[in-house]
């Protein structure tokens, strides 16, 4: 678990502060002006550490030794809206989720679909986007949305993915179709390995998808795979940090105020932004009503 505070105060210290306490009125004790600098409550503990998959664009990725994506830039508004700091943590992939289940990070922010098996272990904010995947091969390949995940294929996810889950469940565990899987720590080696022929197709969420296809690289969309669904920050299951409503309030705002809008456009130029809330399926407990810091929120 993150610890915030827990450094060992001299006695002379102490004895300061009960001075200070008993001079300085309670009111004054919530926020004290110390030269040109303002310091609050808000902002007393420690930054809250946000993982993040940085080779994950559009939503979390490095340029220039500064982390950079939606993800990014929306966390960094949603802390300002709620008061406080924050840091990001790059991990891979497959690390992220039980790392914030072990409350070794306190929010999970990136491209992180809702799934009912994930709500069992951490919990989601309201919704910030919907999105399907796309099966993407070669330029030059001539295999269709069909060939591409069966009849002697490999195909390339990203391990702990939700694409890996409906591989499995849907291809793999379900038929006797040819087919094998291969697992990446992240999507780009997939594409980069798919482009020399180790692979035949890649499945990722079609907001990737396009980002590697405006980069340049030598991909096409053989077709999509309808699934609708919902992505969400996370954290650790029941509210440990008691953050929950923070987040949900300030995704909320910056979607009101246009910010988010503006964000998403910076990196996906020409998009339509999904309504913030959107749908939430009724397996995620956190989206019963009423939702943590927007009560008027939430399934019945």
């Amino acid at each position: 678990m993150v610890q915030r505070n827990n450094k060992n105060t001299p006695p002379s210290e102490m004895i300061m502060k009960g001075i200070t306490a008993s001079i300085l009125p309670a009111v004054m004790m919530g926020t004290m002006v110390l030269g040109s600098g303002l310091a609050t409550t808000a902002y007393a503990q420690d930054p809250y550490t946000v993982g993040v998959e940085a080779s994950f664009p559009p939503w979390a990725y490095v340029e220039g030794g500064e982390f950079k994506g939606i993800a990014i830039d929306a966390m960094e508004a949603i802390a300002e809206q709620a008061g406080i700091e924050i840091e990001f943590q790059d991990m891979p992939f497959p690390s992220l989720i039980p790392a914030l289940a072990a409350e070794k990070i306190d929010i999970l922010a990136t491209g992180l679909t809702v799934t009912e098996e994930r709500s069992q272990n951490i919990d989601f904010t309201i919704p910030w986007w919907e999105t399907n995947d796309v099966v993407l091969v070669p330029e030059d390949s001539d295999l269709n949305v069909f060939t591409a995940v069966c009849c002697g294929a490999k195909v390339g996810v990203q391990g702990g993915s939700s694409q890996q889950a409906w591989m499995e469940e849907n291809v793999l565990n379900s038929s006797d179709i040819d087919v094998e899987l291969a697992k990446y720590d992240n999507y780009v080696t997939a594409v980069d390995d798919m482009a020399i022929g180790r692979i035949s197709s890649v499945i990722v969420d079609d907001t990737s998808a396009q980002e590697y296809i405006n980069a340049g690289k030598a991909v096409k969309m053989a077709g999509k795979i309808y699934i609708r669904a919902p992505l969400a920050l996370a954290e650790a299951k029941d509210d440990p940090q008691n953050i929950l409503g923070d987040l949900n309030q300030g995704i909320l705002a910056i979607y009101e105020s246009g910010e988010w809008e503006k964000i998403v456009g910076e990196y996906i130029p020409g998009v339509t932004v999904p309504s913030i809330p959107g749908h939430m399926p009724d397996f995620v407990d956190t989206y019963q009503k009423p939702v943590a810091g927007l009560p008027e929120l939430g399934n019945e």
